[in-house]
């Protein structure tokens, strides 16, 4: 597990805030088509296919390529929705997250315990 110190992981918050969005985005396209590509596979007609299967089936290959790229950066993507993530962290000798989600601004201001999720934020300053 790689592990930041909030200046480690506020230099990589911009890029990954821009993947996050992206993430949205493709989701969009997504739930766009999503009733189409459900009624698609239940068709019992060989060869069936549909509108807009490509989109679909690229925007999915997206949000997968993007998430593992998010990952491999040592973040964890917890919503992707609410555009939530945490960077782990050392806080006092132990392991903690840096939590931090969209629209929250340019630098991460919230930190809990591993076990305590969002509820269990706390300001880092």
């Amino acid at each position: 597990m790689k592990l930041f110190t909030v200046a480690e992981a506020n230099t990589v918050l911009p890029a990954v805030r821009d993947q996050l969005l992206y993430i949205q985005r493709q989701y969009q396209v997504i739930d766009g088509l999503r009733e189409q590509a459900r009624c698609a596979a239940s068709a019992s007609e060989a060869g069936g296919g549909m509108a807009g299967g490509t989109d679909y089936i690229k925007a999915l290959y997206e949000v997968g390529k993007t998430t593992t790229e998010i990952h491999q950066l040592g973040v964890q993507l917890k919503d992707h929705s609410r555009g939530l993530i945490d960077f782990p962290s050392i806080r006092d000798g132990k392991v903690v997250l840096l939590c931090w989600q969209l629209g929250e601004g340019d630098e991460i201001e919230w930190w809990h315990e591993m076990e305590a999720g969002f509820a269990g934020r706390q300001r880092l300053k």
